[in-house]
C-alpha cells in the first residue's frame, strides 16, 4: 500500500501556527514511507474566506521546505484540489445518502433553529437538531412553523450502533461524543467539513490521517458516512493541540506567534522553527534537541507522540534559533539578514560585522538595531550620553582612539589591527576597558548596547571610524 497523507488548510486568514505543525508531521510520514503528500485548500465555508489566504499558505509552507507531491497548484491525479471546485462530487455522494435513507431534507429556519437550543439549554438537554424534519415532505414541512424554502441535508444518526470508539495511532482506543443529526450540505449548495473531508479523503485515496486533536469529537459523525457510503476509513492519529503557557490552546487573538507568518516577521530560520515544531509533542529516541529534518524522517513514529498538548515555550525557540544563526556562514547570514536591514548596500561593512553579530541575535529581526550605525551619516550626540567616572576621561579615551587609529594604514584595517593598536594604549595608560572603551562605542553608534568597538571600527573603515571619533571629541571640547 502506497502510504499517502494530505494537509487540508482552510483559507480563513492568516495561516495558524497549527498548519505548518500538521503539515510537517504528514510531510515526515510521506517521506518516510515513501509516499505522496497531499495539499488540499477546504474552502467550503464561504462566510469565513478571505482572499488571497490560500496563497499565503502556499508560501508559508514552502518557506519552511514542506512541498507536496499533488495540489492546486501542481495538480495531479485526484483533482480538484481545491473543495469549492468539487461541489459536483459532494452533490453526487449526498444524493446517494438521501437515496439510502441515511439524510433528509431539513427546511428549518435559523430562526427556528435558535429557539430550539435556546429552549434545550434552559431545559439542560444536549444540544442537537430535533428531527422535526424527519420524514416529512416539502409540502407537509411547509404547514409547520420556522419553514425555510431552501433546505439543507442532514445525515440521519441511528439510534444504535454509532461508532462512539475508535483507534488512534496515538491515543489507543478513544472515545467520542454521541453525534447528532449534522447537516451535511448547506443552504447555498456547499458541503459541511465532515461531508467534504470524508468524500475527499477516499476519493484521494487517503491512508493516514495526521490532525489536530479537536477533530476527535468529529469522529462518530466521519466514521458513520464511511459506514454509509460502503468505504474503508484512514487510520487515525490526533497530534496534541498547542498550548500557551497557562495550558489554554494557543490562538492568533491572543498569541502573536500563532500566526505562521509572525516567524517571518521575527526572523526566525524556517529550519530552526520546524526543528522546534517537531518537538511539540514528538521526541527523538536519543533525546536529541537539535536535529536536521533528514534526521526526523529517518526516526520518524507515530507513537512517540505525547497526547499531552505541549507548551509552546518561544524562549526555547530563540535559544534553538540562535543556535542555527550561529552556524550560518557569513554571507548565508548576511543573506538571509538582507529583509531586516535598515537599506541596501553596506554589504562589505556587514561581512565584516558578520561574525560578531551571529553570536549576538537571536532572531534575525534584532540585526536592524545592531548595524543601524553603519546607515547613517553624523550621529546626533549630546555631552550627557558620555558621563562616566573613573580614568579616563570620555575626552581623554577618545583622542588616545584618534591618535592610535590615526597611525594606521588604510588597509589592513582589520578587526587584529585595530584591537593590537588600541590594547596598546590602554596597556600603556594602565586604562580599565570600560572607562576607555564605553566613550568609543557612544561615540561610533550613540548606543551602548552594540557589537564589539573593534568589529564596529573594522566595518566602518578608518576615515568614516575617525570622522565619529573627532565629531564626539568636539562635542565634549565645547
Amino acid at each position: 500500500m502506497t502510504v499517502r497523507v494530505r494537509m487540508a488548510p482552510s483559507p480563513t486568514g492568516d495561516p495558524h501556527v497549527g498548519t505548518g505543525y500538521v503539515a510537517l508531521f504528514n510531510y515526515a510520514l510521506a517521506r518516510q514511507r515513501g509516499g505522496k503528500f497531499v495539499l488540499r485548500i477546504e474552502d467550503t465555508d464561504r462566510g469565513r474566506y478571505v482572499e488571497n489566504s490560500d496563497q499565503q499558505i502556499i508560501e508559508t509552507l514552502r518557506w519552511l521546505g514542506l512541498d507536496w507531491d499533488e495540489g492546486p497548484d501542481k495538480g495531479g491525479p485526484f483533482g480538484p484540489y481545491r473543495q469549492s471546485e468539487r461541489l459536483p462530487i459532494y452533490a453526487e455522494a449526498a444524493k446517494r445518502l438521501l437515496e439510502a435513507g441515511h439524510a433528509y431534507y431539513c427546511w428549518c429556519s435559523p430562526e427556528r433553529l435558535q429557539e430550539m437550543r435556546a429552549d434545550q439549554t434552559a431545559r439542560k438537554q444536549p444540544p442537537g437538531y430535533d428531527r422535526l424534519c424527519v420524514g416529512k415532505t416539502r409540502e407537509e414541512r411547509s404547514r409547520l412553523p420556522g419553514f425555510d424554502p431552501t433546505p439543507v441535508i442532514r445525515m440521519r444518526v441511528p439510534d444504535h450502533d454509532v461508532p462512539l470508539t475508535f483507534n488512534d495511532m496515538i491515543r489507543g482506543v478513544t472515545n467520542a461524543p454521541m453525534p447528532d443529526d449534522q447537516v451535511l450540505i448547506k443552504k447555498d449548495g456547499f458541503p459541511t467539513y465532515h461531508m467534504a473531508v470524508v468524500v475527499d479523503d477516499h476519493e484521494m485515496e487517503i491512508t493516514h490521517v495526521l490532525r489536530a486533536e479537536e477533530w476527535i469529537s468529529s469522529m462518530p459523525k466521519q466514521l458513520l458516512l464511511y459506514r454509509y457510503f460502503g468505504w474503508e476509513p484512514p487510520r487515525f492519529a490526533h497530534l496534541p493541540l498547542l498550548r500557551n503557557q497557562d495550558r489554554s490552546k494557543i490562538s492568533k487573538r491572543k498569541n502573536p506567534a500563532a500566526r505562521l507568518l509572525w516567524f517571518q516577521e521575527e526572523g526566525f530560520l524556517p529550519e530552526a522553527l520546524v526543528n522546534f515544531l517537531a518537538l511539540q509533542g514528538w521526541s527523538m529516541p536519543d533525546g536529541r534537541e537539535k536535529f536536521s529534518f533528514e534526521d526526523l524522517i529517518a526516526n520518524f513514529d507515530v507513537e512517540r507522540f505525547s497526547p499531552v498538548g505541549p507548551i509552546f515555550d518561544i524562549n526555547k525557540l530563540d535559544w534553538m534559533n540562535a543556535e542555527y544563526i550561529k552556524e550560518l556562514s557569513d554571507e548565508e547570514f548576511i543573506r538571509r539578514a538582507a529583509p531586516f536591514l535598515p537599506g541596501p548596500g553596506q554589504e562589505a561593512s556587514l561581512l565584516k560585522l558578520a561574525p560578531a553579530l551571529k553570536t549576538r541575535v537571536k532572531r534575525l529581526k534584532e540585526v536592524c538595531d545592531q548595524v543601524e550605525f553603519l546607515y547613517q551619516g553624523k550621529l546626533e550626540l549630546e555631552p550627557s550620553m558620555f558621563a562616566t567616572s573613573g580614568t579616563p576621561s570620555p575626552r581623554d579615551a577618545l583622542l588616545a582612539a584618534e591618535a592610535a587609529l590615526e597611525a594606521l594604514p588604510a588597509e589592513p584595517f582589520d578587526v587584529a589591527t585595530i584591537e593590537s593598536a588600541l590594547e596598546a594604549v590602554r596597556s600603556e595608560h594602565d586604562w580599565k576597558p570600560g572607562p576607555m572603551y564605553g566613550p568609543i562605542r557612544i561615540a561610533l553608534t550613540a548606543k551602548t548596547k552594540t557589537p564589539p568597538n573593534f568589529d564596529m571600527l573594522a566595518a566602518l573603515g578608518r576615515d568614516r571610524s575617525l570622522a565619529r571619533l573627532r565629531d564626539a571629541i568636539a562635542i565634549l571640547a565645547a
